[in-house]
C-alpha cells in the first residue's frame, strides 16, 4: 500500500481496555461495495489520508495483484482505526462464494458484523448465506444499504427485502434524503435530525432540521423503530405506550442491548464511494455493536474436546486463536490472530496447542491492509499479527502452557472442482510443490493431493475461479508457473445390497512364506460415514495384531472400485472369520487378503456408479430466464424454484456436476455477461443407466468431464 495514504501511529503499553475495542467484519454479496465502504471508513477514521478506488486497484483492502486485476476481494483484509475513542479492528471479507473460507474465518474472531447490501438489488443469495454464518457465530449485526446514488436504487425496497429475508426485527435507524443522483444525506430516526452532505470528505455533513416534505415518512419510520426498541425493555415499553418522551441515552442503551442479544438489527444507509453516511455508520458501529467485554466469553474446546468458555480477561492465561495465514515468499508465514484471553507480548514465547510446539513471538503488529504497525503488546479482545512462526497456521491456538485450548472447526463446503496440474518446466517442479503447499495453508477449502490412480497432481477448489486464483498466486508470489488440465468429476462407487466373500492369500518362496485367510461381510453404510470396520472375530481365528491390517487392506481396496476405478463410498465391513499360520502369517499378508476379499464381495454387492449433484443459485436478468432454464434442462438439471430479487431473478436448480463444468462461459454467453451463479455440493446420486457405460468407458480411456458435453457442443 502507498505509505503516503496512511497515518502511522504507535500504540503504547498497556493494551487497549477490552470495553473500548470493537471487532467488526464487513460481509455481503459480491459487488455490494464492501471494499469501497471499508476504504471510506478507514479514511473517516483517519487511518489513511485519501480515498482509493476499486476500479484502479488503489484501495487498502485489495492490495494483491490478482485482486486488483479482477476488481474483487479474494482474501480477508484486516485494518485498525480509531473512532470516538474506540479502537476498531475492521475486516473486509470477500463476497464471492469461491472464497468463503476467508469470510468464515473472519466471522470467528469478530463480535459484530456490518451486512452490506446493494441498494439496487436488495438481499442477494450470498448475503443470506453469510447472515446464516454470522447467526451461527452468535454475532450482533447491523446493515448498511449502499450505492443509493446509483440509478434505480431504492432504500425502502431494499429494506423490505431485508425484512422478508431476515425477519421483522430488521429496522431502519436512518432513511435517505433524496434518491439516485439526487441523494444528499440521511435522516437520523433516533434524534430526528437531518444530515446533509455538501460533498465527500471527512466531516462533510451539515446537521439541520428534517425537511418538511420528508417529516411524515421520517415520523412513520421512527415509530417503527421505537416499537422495536421498546420491546427490549418492559419499563420503556410501558412509558412509550403512555406517550412519555424517551431520551437519547435510554434509546441508545435499549438499542445496544437488543443488538448485542441478536434481537434487533439496525439499518443505516449511504453511498460509500461518495463517503456519504460513513461517519454515521462509524457512530452506529461504536454505539450499537458490542465490545468483547459486552459479548462475554467465547466458546472453545478443552484438551478432551469438551466445550469451555474463555473469558476476555487481559490478566488471564494466554489464549490466541489464529484465523488467517498469509504465505509470503520473503517474510514466510504471517499469522493473524485474536487474543481471546490474557496478553501477548513481543519477544515472548507461546505454545502451539496442535503440535505442542513452542513458538518464539517476534515483533507484534496491528494490520493496516498490507502493512503492520508495530506494537509492544496486545490484550484480550484485540486482533494483531506476527511473522515467522515456524509451525503455526490458520486454525491453530497459541497458549502460554497453562491451558490446552483448541477451537471448533470451521463449517466449510467441500472442494468440488478438481484440476490436474503440472509445472511448465522441470525447473519449476520444486518451486510449484513449495508454492502449492504454502498457499493451501491459507485456504482450508483447497485440496491439494496426488491421485493414487493416475499419479497426477490434483488441485481441487470450490469453483474454477478459486483454482485459477491459486495458480495465479503460485506464479506471482513464488515464480512457479503451472498448467491446468480439464477438471475431473469426483465420481464415486457404492454397493446396493449386502454380500459376503472369503479370500486366502498364500505364497511360498522357499523360505518363510506368506499366509492369510479372512472372511468378510459387507453392506451399504450410513451416508457420509465412509468405511465402518467391525471386528466380529471370535476366539483366536485371527490374532488381534493382524486385524488392523485387514482393515487397512479393505480401506486401500475402497480407493479403487470395481466398476470404473473410482473410490467406494460408505460401506460397513464386518470381519467374521479367518485363519492364520503361526510362522507364515504377517501384517502384509492379511492386508492383501483383506483387499482381495473386499473386491470379491463388492462384485457380488450390486455395485453402482454415483455422481455428485450440485445446487446452483443463478442471478440473471428477467429477459434471459427462459434461456437459462432451457440450458439447465439440457444439462439434466432440476429447477427448484425462482424468486424475484431486486432487478434480477434468482433461479435455484440441482444439476449433476459433470454437466456444469462448462456452465460459466455458456451462462456469460446467454446473458451477455449479466448473470452470475454460485455452486454448492448437495449429495451423490446414481448415474442414469444410459450414461453408466459412457462414464466407465471414459474412465478406462483416461477422459474426464461430462458424458453429454459433446452432444451439447
Amino acid at each position: 500500500m502507498d505509505s503516503s495514504r496512511r497515518r502511522v501511529y504507535l500504540r503504547s503499553v498497556p493494551p487497549t481496555a477490552v470495553d473500548r475495542i470493537r471487532n467488526v467484519a464487513l460481509i455481503g454479496h459480491r459487488g455490494s461495495g464492501k471494499t469501497s465502504l471499508y476504504e471510506a471508513m478507514l479514511f473517516e477514521g483517519g487511518a489513511i489520508n485519501r480515498l482509493g478506488r476499486v476500479d484502479d486497484g488503489s484501495t487498502v483492502s485489495d492490495h494483491e495483484p490478482d485482486e486488483q486485476r479482477r476488481g474483487q476481494s479474494i482474501d480477508a483484509c484486516v485494518s485498525h482505526l480509531t473512532h470516538a475513542g474506540r479502537e476498531i479492528n475492521l475486516i473486509d471479507t470477500p463476497g464471492d462464494p469461491s472464497f468463503v473460507a476467508y469470510a468464515a474465518a473472519a466471522l470467528r474472531v469478530v463480535d459484530g458484523a456490518v451486512v452490506v447490501v446493494d441498494g439496487t438489488a436488495g438481499v442477494e443469495v450470498h448475503t443470506e448465506r453469510l447472515w446464516g454464518r454470522a447467526d451461527a457465530e452468535g454475532l450482533a449485526r447491523l446493515v448498511f444499504v449502499n450505492m443509493l446514488d446509483r440509478e434505480r436504487a431504492d432504500f425502502f425496497a431494499a429494506l423490505d427485502s431485508l425484512k422478508a429475508a431476515f425477519g421483522p426485527h430488521v429496522v431502519a435507524t436512518e432513511i435517505p434524503i433524496g434518491s439516485e443522483h439526487d441523494l444528499r444525506g440521511v435522516i437520523d430516526l433516533i434524534d430526528m435530525e437531518a444530515f446533509v452532505y455538501a460533498g465527500g470528505g471527512r466531516g462533510g455533513a451539515e446537521r439541520m432540521p428534517i425537511p418538511d416534505e420528508l417529516l411524515p415518512r421520517a415520523t412513520e419510520y421512527r415509530e417503527k423503530l421505537m416499537d422495536e426498541v421498546a420491546e427490549n425493555s418492559d419499563e420503556l415499553m410501558e412509558r412509550y405506550l403512555d406517550g412519555e418522551e424517551i431520551d437519547h441515552a435510554e434509546i441508545i442503551a435499549a438499542l445496544k442491548r437488543g443488538v448485542a442479544a441478536g434481537h434487533l438489527f439496525p439499518v443505516t444507509c449511504g453511498a460509500a464511494t461518495r463517503n456519504l453516511g460513513t461517519d454515521r455508520l462509524l457512530d452506529a458501529l461504536v454505539e450499537d455493536l458490542p465490545s468483547p467485554q459486552m459479548r462475554g466469553p467465547l466458546e472453545m474446546l478443552d484438551a478432551d474436546g469438551a466445550a469451555v468458555e474463555v473469558a476476555p480477561d487481559p490478566d488471564g492465561p494466554l489464549v490466541a486463536y489464529v484465523f488467517k495465514t498469509t504465505a509470503d515468499p520473503y517474510a514466510g508465514r504471517i499469522n493473524f490472530f485474536r487474543v481471546c484471553s490474557g496478553t501477548i507480548r513481543s519477544d515472548s514465547q507461546a505454545v502451539n496447542v496442535r503440535g505442542q510446539e513452542r513458538e518464539r513471538i517476534g515483533q507484534l503488529g496491528q494490520p493496516l491492509g498490507n502493512d503492520l504497525e508495530p506494537v509492544e503488546a496486545l490484550g484480550a479482545g484485540d486482533i494483531g499479527a506476527v511473522a515467522k512462526l515456524k509451525e503455526t497456521k490458520a486454525g491453530d491456538v497459541l497458549c502460554d502452557g497453562e491451558r490446552e485450548i483448541t477451537a471448533r472447526r470451521l463449517d466449510l463446503p467441500a472442494p468440488v472442482m478438481a484440476f490436474s496440474y503440472d509445472a511448465r518446466s522441470r525447473g519449476d517442479e520444486e518451486k510449484a510443490a513449495t508454492a502449492v503447499r504454502r498457499l493451501s495453508e491459507e485456504d482450508p477449502t483447497l485440496d491439494v493431493h496426488r491421485d493414487p490412480q493416475t499419479g497426477e497432481q490434483i488441485i481441487a477448489g470450490l469453483t474454477q475461479v478459486h483454482v485459477e486464483v491459486l495458480v495465479e498466486r503460485m506464479k506471482s508470489r513464488f515464480g512457479a508457473a503451472v498448467e491446468l488440465h480439464p477438471p475431473r468429476v469426483p465420481y464415486r462407487e457404492a454397493i446396493r445390497r449386502p454380500a459376503a466373500a472369503h479370500a486366502r492369500y498364500k505364497k511360498q518362496t522357499g523360505g518363510r512364506g506368506q499366509f492369510a485367510d479372512c472372511a468378510i461381510e459387507i453392506e451399504p453404510g450410513e451416508d457420509g460415514k465412509g468405511l465402518e470396520f467391525v471386528d466380529k472375530i471370535k476366539g483366536a481365528a485371527i490374532p488381534g495384531s493382524f486385524i488392523p491390517s485387514v482393515a487397512k487392506g479393505v480401506a486401500e481396496a475402497m480407493e479403487h472400485g470395481t466398476l470404473a476405478g473410482y473410490p467406494v463410498k460408505d460401506v460397513r465391513v464386518s470381519l467374521v472369520d479367518g485363519k492364520h499360520h503361526d510362522t507364515d502369517s504377517s501384517e502384509l499378508a492379511f492386508k492383501i487378503a483383506g483387499a482381495m476379499a473386499f473386491r470379491e464381495a463388492m462384485e457380488e454387492a450390486d455395485p453402482a456408479l454415483l455422481e455428485p449433484i450440485v445446487e446452483l443459485a443463478i442471478d440473471c436478468p428477467d429477459d434471459v430466464v427462459g434461456d437459462v432454464i432451457g440450458d439447465l434442462n439440457s444439462r439434466r438439471g432440476r429447477p427448484l424454484g425462482m424468486e424475484a430479487k431486486g432487478l434480477v431473478t434468482e433461479i435455484k436448480a440441482e444439476v449433476p456436476m459433470a454437466e456444469v463444468l462448462d456452465f460459466a462461459p455458456d451462462l456469460r454467453s446467454i446473458s451477455g455477461g449479466r448473470a452470475e451463479f454460485t455452486m454448492e455440493f448437495a449429495r451423490y446420486e446414481e448415474v442414469p443407466a444410459h450414461l453408466v457405460e459412457k462414464v466407465i468407458g471414459a474412465a478406462a480411456n483416461g477422459q474426464v468431464g461430462s458424458p453429454d458435453a459433446a452432444a451439447r457442443a
